[in-house]
């Protein structure tokens, strides 16, 4: 791997990268709320939204400026309560809804750009949130950027255990950690009584992890109140506490690597 280093005003101690085998799944929504949750935890934590085509992460943070540059740096916007710092090919254009028409190699290489050119400061934690699937962005960053590794991010659908298999193999074959998989909007908890209702069905990382290497972070409900929250630009006043004990999970685990 021919590595990159960050910007000469950035000091990065750990770089995550969330990734899904597909769209629709709300990855972008795990990786602002892991982001939430760490900051509330007192961590310095930023995030590159590396979903180049379809970035959501500003409009979760109801960020619409803030990032701005000189000859030598780009300097992200910082979100309003938790002070994350954010970089995203939405905050460079005029128009927050004008789309980003680009070629792959051009998509892949602002990704890397966005982590050497930044002035990301001292950051804990820096959160990428890649576009879904193997594209250019993801097997670039892989290559450029020094990961300590990625979260999956699947919906308990029947081709899951194949989205994950695919994954961890391509993880092992670029040489890069895979930290463990959060099953999202695997049930919505039923009104007046907190009974569980599975959408698709039980247990399909579970039978996978019987016979293939793969850490279960977490399986987390859709909610409908952080829905709301997130399509407000509220994200950092969204419950979060279902991504403590996988913040927790990720810290020990990076400590001690």
């Amino acid at each position: 791997m021919s590595n990159k280093v960050a910007s000469d005003k950035s000091t990065i101690k750990h770089i995550i990268g969330i990734v899904s085998g597909k769209g629709g799944v709300g990855k972008s929504y795990v990786t602002g709320s892991l982001a939430v949750e760490l900051a509330k935890q007192g961590y310095n934590v930023g995030i590159l939204d590396g979903d180049v085509t379809g970035p959501s992460i500003p409009h979760m943070f109801n960020i619409k400026e803030g990032v701005y540059g000189d000859e030598a740096s780009i300097y992200p916007a910082v979100s309003h309560h938790l002070g994350i710092k954010i970089i995203s090919a939405s905050l460079l254009l005029d128009g927050g809804e004008d789309p980003i028409m680009w070629r792959g190699p051009l998509i892949g290489d602002l990704v890397t750009q966005f982590y050497t050119t930044v002035s990301w400061g001292e950051l804990d934690y820096l959160l990428i949130d890649f576009p879904p699937g193997t594209s250019d962005v993801a097997l670039s960053a892989f290559d450029q950027i020094p990961l300590d590794g990625i979260v999956l991010v699947t919906t308990p659908q029947q081709m899951v255990q194949t989205i994950v298999k695919k994954t961890y193999k391509m993880a092992e074959q670029l040489k890069v950690k895979l930290l463990g998989v959060i099953e999202n909007m695997a049930y919505v908890l039923l009104p007046n009584s907190n009974e569980k209702y599975y959408l698709y069905g039980t247990n399909k990382l579970e039978d996978l992890q019987k016979s293939f290497p793969i850490n279960i972070l977490g399986s987390l409900p859709f909610l409908p109140s952080n829905t709301k929250l997130i399509d407000e630009g509220k994200i950092e006043v969204s419950d979060t506490t279902l991504f403590t004990s996988i913040s927790e999970t990720l810290v020990k685990e990076l400590d001690h690597a």
